[in-house]
């Protein structure tokens, strides 16, 4: 009996390799093999091409190549970009309920340092208030942490009027973009953005490669938080990951190339999706249903444990949670924070699309989903 091929709605998670992307990264494991800081011609060689990486990474965002740091993921981005500000006189740190746990965990840790963190909540859909944001920014405040995109119900936060306010505050704008960089336009400069996180294993690109972009404008001076050889101006040391730069730098130039018309194709079978399985009797989408990105919804089977409906699923990949762990049988802290009881929080089910994703895997979902649902209920 031949296996069914797999039906992956778990984008959010992680996403193919492009094609293209890894054809342009394999010659950097064999002929292009030398180390990017040595000084001879193979040396150089490889320089120039994490330089033009750096370069196609920027453009995407709307920055400068030297206002961009190569990382291992956004969660290492992530850290450096908090714990690298633990010498500042300020000691206030304001973020939101619902980011990922890269940033909570981090703010926990920097509680052990002494800073004050708070963890601001946001309404029903997911959506936070502006008010309240402006409310709890202090002459204290070093900086605002809120992610553009969240990764379990896909809402858009306004980071435009975030950003105003919080420099009105005279603090620091940080922003987890990584659900949204390649995925929707992101512009650090129009959005002003002083830092931001991103991950190539999000839109098509190698997993284990990430960024962190510093603004040259706001002046900041991280602490290092990997010390060796001084590589990318002593702020993150360590052999360059060339290949996975090069794959980086090649899912940016293809994603700006080519995420509008992703957006549309996606849009469609995301509502598609939508339309049939909100046909199951009690079901309804978590989170804000306009502010939100194309590729994602999570929906709510009341009555269904989500756990026992991803195993059911088999051949088919959807999460009930964080892309860190995609079967838990924790409630999640999102959907919570959205005032979920626990028994409808785990009921709940993400469905992410990606690029690869077709009509006919839309079809076969839904009459899967439908038919589970009778048989589990």
């Amino acid at each position: 009996m031949s296996q069914k091929p797999i039906i992956y709605l778990d984008n959010n998670a992680t996403t193919q390799l492009d094609k293209r992307v890894l054809d342009i990264m394999l010659p950097y494991f064999t002929n292009l093999y030398a180390n990017a800081s040595s000084n001879h011609l193979a040396g150089l060689t490889v320089h120039e091409a994490v330089e033009n990486a750096a370069w196609q990474t920027a453009n995407l965002i709307g920055a400068k190549a030297e206002e961009i740091i190569f990382t291992s993921s956004a969660t290492e981005s992530i850290n450096l970009a908090i714990k690298g500000l633990a010498n500042q006189n300020k000691k206030h740190i304001v973020t939101v309920a619902t980011e990922h746990k890269a940033v909570l965990d981090t703010c926990l840790f920097m509680e052990t340092l002494g800073f004050e963190i708070t963890y601001l909540p946001v309404e029903s859909d997911g959506i936070l208030d502006l008010n309240l944001l402006n409310e709890s920014i202090t002459d204290q405040t070093l900086m605002v942490m809120v992610m553009m995109v969240n990764n379990e119900i896909g809402v858009i936060q306004d980071i435009n009027a975030i950003s105003e306010i919080v420099h009105a505050k005279n603090a620091l704008f940080m922003c987890d973009a990584t659900q949204a960089v390649g995925r929707i336009p992101v512009d650090v400069e129009k959005l002003g953005i002083d830092l931001l996180t991103l991950s190539a294993h999000k839109f098509y690109g190698p997993k284990g490669i990430g960024a962190l972009y510093i603004s040259a404008k706001a002046k900041i001076k991280l602490i290092p938080q990997i010390h060796g050889g001084g590589q990318q101006r002593k702020l993150r040391s360590g052999t360059l990951n060339v290949p996975g730069i090069i794959g980086l730098g090649k899912a940016c130039e293809i994603a700006q190339a080519e995420m509008e018309n992703d957006q549309k194709r996606l849009t469609k079978l995301r509502d598609d999706l939508e339309e049939g399985l909100l046909q199951i009797e009690g079901s309804f989408v978590n989170g804000n249903p306009l502010n939100r990105i194309y590729n994602t919804t999570n929906i709510c089977f009341p009555g269904v444990n989500s756990e026992t409906l991803i195993l059911a699923l088999q051949h088919i990949s959807v999460s009930n949670g964080a892309s860190c762990s995609s079967v838990t049988s924790e409630p999640s802290h999102v959907l919570k924070a959205l005032g979920l009881s626990d028994e409808n929080a785990l009921s709940s089910i993400r469905f992410s699309l990606g690029k690869f994703t077709t009509e006919k895997e839309i079809l076969e979902v839904v009459e899967r989903v439908l038919s589970l649902v009778k048989q589990v209920r």
